[in-house]
């Protein structure tokens, strides 16, 4: 925002040109690089204030103030998307956006993970592992940017940061917040192929130099490519407050809102081995018209900042938030007909078979003090954060299958087709036997009654104290030393009831599905830097992670699922239960920056390895040892380059080139192998090229080699018959391109085409490989932005 100031003062002296307000030569050649630099940013829109000058795809400093160092000083890897990347790529949500990242996955869980998206980095689950301004943005629902100024994406074991979890990394986003510099106004109206339909608005409004307010709304309608009726609906709004109350004293509030009405369906299927264990192609689109995905989001955040002197700054963050999420959705499976079938005995078909359901209501408190300063001792500088944190989530699920499962309902719908040997019909069949859809598939089903279970299968509770200590020290100007310490006192409780009567479940064992912890996490983070020229670092780090709950969420944990085990006798007597899981990271990196500080290329070289993992399986408690008996291991080279690489050229790159491994396990075959989920090799390229003043080209590239399924943090799914991994996913390239036309100082147009291969491709798979997510198809999208 300085330099709209600059700008301001700069157009006043000129109009006038009073004497009095002449500037001194030095300030005058200040102003005359302010003025050059706003021929590339927009000055009636607001501009991202993390972001280099003139480079609108580089971020120059973390949202998040205990980053108290730019990201081209900071000893670790964090990969930036602002405001202007993500705008211009044509991607609306956080699943599509991080999807393209290296080094980043996306899972699926039972029933398709219809909570949410579910993130993997660096073949860690991270689902859990998502933060807003800082705080962590609880509840599994799925996540719009419309209010977003910045995605930062850490990689590698970040717990002085993040708290318990972040064992691979974490997802960061940056809210937008009113400004006090200047009113503005920015309208766009999206139309495009798939019936899309959306419309954002966002308005700051300067009430007067101690207040002002901004307003996101949101509108998102759409369908998905080849897979009707499926389909996105989104509203969207979030209300942003600063007032200053003085010229030290700030306060921010902000309220964001989320409605999800989504009908998805769960993908594709993978084949089995005499079919290469990848997915079917030609799976239809099955979804049925009363499928849903539905999820409310409510979330309060007070900040009040006060600069206690000029070295030293101290906030603190509040926030109070509610996630409510559901979902039915259908299954499918790909067989043939059976003998006794009416219509075509023994043909191909795809019949409806099954109905997934859930829901999650999540409520969490977080509460942050954090004090910022710089100060010299010793002769040296130090840069501290420092800060104490209390947090406490509470989350009742139900999750199930068919009419006994979260929502219960009657299906009406009659019978088309015979599965099996038998002679009565006993299916839904999406064609009629001789390859074409019929046109009620929609509505085979025929639902009624859907109605919400009203006992949870699972209350989740956690509360944690924190308290953390980072420091950033100037040795010499070549110098630095960086340190951090922190502390994570949790209260962990996790009930597994009987949905019938609500009690605490017992297992066929006889053993008690309460399992309680309380303990405390220590995690540290510690590098050192060179600086062998002003523009340049060397540098080595080292980071540690714990997770309470394993590959699991922060909603539910089972021991076959690689989350928490314990054994508690009827009378509560623990006889034993695992321990938090622990990351550690070895990094050796550089990062320049290049012309004039407009371009920041990076490269990394980390090893992580993960241990005492949670392993078990399904129901199988035993009364001794401990199932802590998994390691892990992930190494690779990160590469990036974002910014400006001529005066007309500028993009973000990124590649992760990686290796993943199996180092202990309690089954010992698994040593060796490859992680699920995983892929060893990802590149995402973004690239724009302004051949004239305001007009734009530009396009995008992304590449992920193939994966294979399983539970996140364990070895892929293994198939003993044929002697390879189980369900494989694919590797993919996907391209897309964009133009931008500035009509005139207001307007500008935009057509973005994604995927525009229409490639066939998929994201994620169970570990069974009943689901195998699609990505989306070829789609347009026209753009018509006004700024004012």
């Amino acid at each position: 925002m300085n330099i709209i100031k600059s700008v301001v003062a700069c157009s006043i002296a000129l109009g006038l040109a009073a004497p009095a307000l002449a500037q001194s030569a030095q300030d005058a050649e200040q102003n005359e690089v302010e003025l050059d630099t706003l021929k590339i940013e927009d000055r009636t829109a607001d501009v991202n204030p993390y972001a280099e000058p003139g480079a609108p795809y580089k971020a120059r400093v973390s949202g998040d103030a205990r980053r108290v160092k730019p990201l081209a000083e900071t000893p670790a890897t964090i990969t930036v998307l602002t405001e202007s990347r993500i705008e211009e790529s044509g991607l609306y949500n956080l699943r599509e956006i991080l999807d393209s990242q290296p080094g980043v996955t996306l899972g699926s869980g039972e029933g398709g993970n219809q909570f949410g998206d579910r993130y993997i980095i660096r073949g860690q689950e991270a689902r859990s592992d998502v933060f807003v301004d800082g705080l962590r943005d609880a509840g599994l629902a799925p996540r719009e940017t419309f209010a977003i100024e910045q995605i930062e994406i850490t990689k590698g074991p970040s717990a002085t940061f993040a708290g318990r979890g972040a064992s691979g990394g974490a997802v960061n986003s940056i809210s937008k917040q009113a400004s006090l510099d200047y009113n503005f106004h920015n309208i766009e109206v999206t139309g495009g192929t798939n019936n899309l339909l959306r419309t954002t608005l966002d308005s700051n409004f300067r009430l007067s130099d101690q207040l002002a307010v901004r307003a996101n709304l949101l509108f998102n309608t759409e369908e998905l490519a080849e897979r009707d009726p499926a389909r996105r609906r989104r509203y969207g709004a979030a209300l942003a407050v600063n007032g200053k109350l003085s010229d030290r004293v700030s306060v921010l509030l902000d309220y964001y809102h989320l409605t999800v009405r989504d009908r998805m369906d769960l993908g594709g299927i993978i084949a089995n081995s005499a079919g290469d264990n990848r997915p079917y192609n030609d799976i239809p689109p099955y979804a049925q018209k009363d499928d849903f995905s539905n999820a409310t989001v409510h979330t309060v955040t007070g900040r009040i900042r006060v600069e206690m002197s000029d070295s030293f700054t101290l906030e603190n963050a509040t926030r109070y938030g509610t996630v409510d999420n559901g979902f039915v959705a259908s299954q499918v499976a790909r067989f043939n007909r059976g003998p006794n079938d009416p219509v075509a005995p023994g043909a191909l078909d795809y019949r409806v078979s099954n109905t997934r359901s859930g829901w999650q209501e999540s409520e969490y408190f977080a509460d942050r003090l954090n004090i910022t300063g710089s100060f010299d001792m010793g002769g040296l500088k130090h840069n501290l954060s420092t800060g104490v944190e209390y947090t406490t989530y509470d989350t009742a699920t139900r999750r199930g299958a068919g009419v006994t499962g979260a929502y219960g309902f009657t299906a009406t719908g009659a019978f088309n087709c015979i599965s099996g040997t038998g002679t009565a019909l006993n299916a839904w069949c999406l064609t009629d036997g001789a390859g074409n859809l019929l046109g009620n598939r929609e509505t085979l089903l025929g639902r009624t009654g859907i109605t919400k279970a009203t006992i949870p299968n699972a209350e989740w509770k956690v509360s944690t104290l924190a308290g953390y200590v980072l420091d950033s020290i100037d040795v010499t100007d070549w110098l630095t030393i960086d340190g951090g310490i922190r502390f994570d006192a949790y209260d962990y409780d996790l009930k597994i009831l009987n949905t019938t009567t609500g009690d605490i479940n017992v297992t066929n064992a006889g053993f008690r599905q309460h399992y309680r912890q309380d303990d405390t996490l220590w995690n540290y983070n510690a590098g050192v830097t060179l600086k062998p020229t002003d523009n340049g670092i060397v540098y080595f780090a080292y980071s540690t992670g714990s997770t309470i709950n394993g590959g699991e969420s922060d909603d539910f944990t089972n021991c076959g699922y690689g989350g928490l085990c314990s054994v508690t006798l009827p009378d509560g007597t623990v006889v034993f239960q695992t321990s938090p899981e622990k990351s550690e990271n070895f990094e050796f990196g550089t990062k320049w920056n290049l012309f004039d500080g407009k371009l920041l290329a990076t490269a990394a070289l980390f090893r992580t390895e993960k241990s005492d993992l949670m392993q078990g399986s399904l129901d199988n408690y035993s009364t001794t040892g401990s199932l802590n008996s998994g390691k892990i291991r992930v190494e690779g080279i990160e590469l990036g380059l974002a910014g400006n690489i001529t005066s007309r050229l500028s993009g973000q790159v990124g590649a992760a080139f990686m290796k993943s491994k199996v180092l202990e396990s309690i089954v010992p075959a698994e040593v060796g192998r490859r992680l699920a989920n995983f892929a060893n090799n990802s590149v995402d390229a973004q690239l724009r090229y302004e051949i004239f003043d305001g007009f734009v080209l530009g396009g995008t590239v992304t590449y992920q080699s193939e994966m294979f399924a399983g539970q996140a943090d364990s070895a892929a799914q293994w198939n003993d018959t044929s002697n390879t991994y189980n369900a494989r996913i694919p590797g993919h390239t996907i391209f897309g391109a964009f133009a931008s036309y500035k009509i005139n100082d207001n307007f500008t147009v935009r057509v973005n085409g994604i995927n525009l291969g229409d490639k066939i491709y998929y994201t994620a798979a169970y570990r069974s490989g009943q689901f195998a997510s699609m990505g989306d198809r070829r789609s347009v999208r026209v753009t018509l932005s006004g700024k004012f």
